[in-house]
């Protein structure tokens, strides 16, 4: 996971345009390295992805109860433009 600069990505129709010629899914996002955070209901909840890797310093008892169809953002700090990249590999 990068510690780089972050992007605010806006989630349109349930998709995020995590790269130039490529959307994803935002229920991607949540298993994606590159998310830091998700914007629900104008709240900044801690990425689950960085809470399972124990990256985060904030308590995410929230982060279990949102729901993807409120997100209206995801800042993502994939400043190489690598695109979605599972934290399975990481851990596994």
């Amino acid at each position: 996971m990068s510690q780089g600069r972050v992007r605010e990505l806006p989630v349109t129709h349930g998709k995020v345009k995590c790269l130039l010629d490529r959307e994803e899914p935002v229920e991607k996002c949540r298993f994606c390295a590159h998310s830091v955070s998700f914007i629900h209901d104008g709240v900044s909840i801690p990425s689950p992805a960085r809470d399972f890797c124990g990256l985060s310093k904030k308590s995410s008892t929230s982060a279990k109860q949102f729901h993807l169809s409120k997100v209206s953002a995801v800042y993502c700090d994939d400043t190489a433009h690598e695109g979605f990249r599972s934290i399975m590999n990481i851990i596994g």
